[in-house]
């Protein structure tokens, strides 16, 4: 594959050149018990941007603010160089109803507490966080278009939604003319492959580019836990840590083990890390436009950069896909079956051209 951050895809159905991996600042300050301090963050920033990363991925709440507050600084020098996306919904002032969900107050409230965090007169990219079914889509739509045409976001998106709302909000999108949804970010790793159902095909019909976040499974796949992480001994849930985070969300079982295990195996081969694997993997789907990775340290930047260059065999795909495949739910399995096709194609024979 061998690939650079240099080497910059479009997002979706747009013009817009992003590199390959994001850089997640999730990690740029310590208020939720783990993450960078201010320098070590600028260190993160200044060597992504050094190879040729443009693409930076953030939230109006994430580290309570700290993270848009420290890439307004580190972004003084080089704003129309980057590629800044952030998201709003999430609750912004516990108790105020108003101050987190996908309706217009919320929106506007949030996109402008973020432009001044950021230090910035336009966000490159807003994301619609997390769904909650409160608001119709038309307002949330109606309210992405007029920030589109004021000026202040210059493209809209969305993610943690599921994929026939997507589709149905694109729809609505085109035939009102208002600005359409260019990228969406779903979980999306080795452990998780649920999005290869519904969300990436929609994904791909639909013009949106699929940006994956956790793409090492909160840090699994990097073989840093073991089966002793699921006793008391191992980390006690809820004691604040990146492993308690982990530990509560249910990451640590025997079928996921055994992935790590392979992936483990393949790294070896490749004279590789098993973060680095599991990074490449991500981006061999043709669905995939960039995965977002979310360092603590430059040595662990680095380490995840090293996945551009990954180049696997035939044999070390066959063997990760099917340690991690799922069942393709109904009405996938139907549909692709040998019985679905004999009744509606018999012995023909169709050429399909690549999309």
């Amino acid at each position: 594959m061998s690939l650079t951050l240099d080497t910059y895809r479009l997002l979706g159905r747009s013009g817009l050149r992003v590199s390959p991996l994001a850089l997640g600042a999730a990690t740029f300050g310590t208020e939720w018990g783990w993450g960078a301090e201010q320098d070590d963050a600028r260190k993160l920033f200044d060597l992504y941007v050094e190879r040729g990363g443009n693409f930076i991925d953030t939230a109006s709440t994430y580290t309570d603010g700290s993270s848009e507050r420290m890439l307004g600084k580190f972004t003084r020098g080089n704003r129309e160089s980057l590629v800044l996306a952030t998201k709003y919904t999430t609750l912004r002032r516990p108790g105020d109803p108003n101050s987190g969900g996908p309706h217009r107050k919320s929106m506007f409230a949030s996109v402008e507490a973020s432009l001044r965090r950021l230090n910035t007169d336009y966000l490159d990219l807003l994301y619609l966080h997390v769904w909650d079914t409160t608001t119709p889509v038309e307002e949330i739509l109606r309210g992405m278009d007029d920030l589109v045409r004021q000026g202040k976001v210059l493209y809209v998106a969305i993610c943690n939604v599921p994929a026939w709302q997507v589709a149905r909000m694109q729809a609505i999108a085109d035939l009102r003319g208002w600005s359409p949804l260019i990228a969406l970010q779903i979980e999306y790793n080795l452990l998780e492959r649920g999005g290869e159902r519904d969300l990436i095909p929609m994904a791909r019909e639909m013009g949106l580019g699929v940006v994956p976040f956790s793409p090492l499974a909160g840090g699994v796949l990097t073989g840093k836990y073991g089966r002793d992480d699921l006793t008391a001994a191992g980390g006690a849930p809820g004691d604040g840590t990146r492993r308690s985070v982990t530990i509560a969300g249910g990451t640590l079982t025997e079928r996921n083990f055994a992935i790590v295990e392979v992936v483990k195996e393949v790294a070896a081969e490749l004279g590789r890390t098993p973060a680095q694997v599991g990074l490449a993997w991500t981006l061999r789907n043709p669905g995939v436009t960039a995965s977002i990775i979310g360092a603590r340290t430059p040595a662990q930047l680095e380490d995840n950069l090293g996945a551009l260059e990954i180049g696997f065999t035939d044999s070390q795909v066959a063997r990760l896909d099917a340690v991690s495949t799922i069942e393709p739910g109904y009405p996938h399995g139907m549909l692709a079956g040998d019985a679905m096709r004999a009744v509606t194609r018999g012995d023909m024979k169709i050429e399909l051209t690549p999309r």
